[in-house]
């Protein structure tokens, strides 16, 4: 019975040490929902292509430019529209990446 068990456990040990598989001591921070980690982020995102901004549909509303956002593959552009904020002073914070622990986290445009 022991070497039915030995024999898988050593093809374990050895696939994983040939493979190049690691235990890493060092705490990683999880993806919150809907994050992308990447280990190099790619470069910024090209200039948002300019677009004319019409007028507000009703009082209150505030304009949120359009951006980029990175998709996990490649940047893809959203254009602006009206938001409103979800309170008072609140303002809107562009997309951009965050580090997090050994990686970078894309983190969606949001109210802040």
């Amino acid at each position: 019975m022991i070497k039915a068990i030995a024999w898988p456990l050593t093809l374990l040990v050895i696939g994983s040490a040939v493979s190049g598989c690691y235990v890493s001591a060092e705490p990683v921070a999880p993806a919150g929902e809907g994050e992308v980690v990447v280990a190099d982020p790619p470069p910024p995102p090209p200039l948002p292509p300019p677009e004319p901004v019409p007028p507000p549909p009703q009082p209150g509303a505030v304009w949120v430019a359009g951006a980029h956002r990175w998709d996990g593959h490649r940047y893809v552009y959203e254009g602006g529209h009206y938001d409103r904020p979800p309170r008072a002073n609140a303002r809107y914070v562009q997309g951009h990446w965050e580090a997090r622990g050994r990686g970078k986290v894309w983190v969606n445009g949001h109210w802040g």
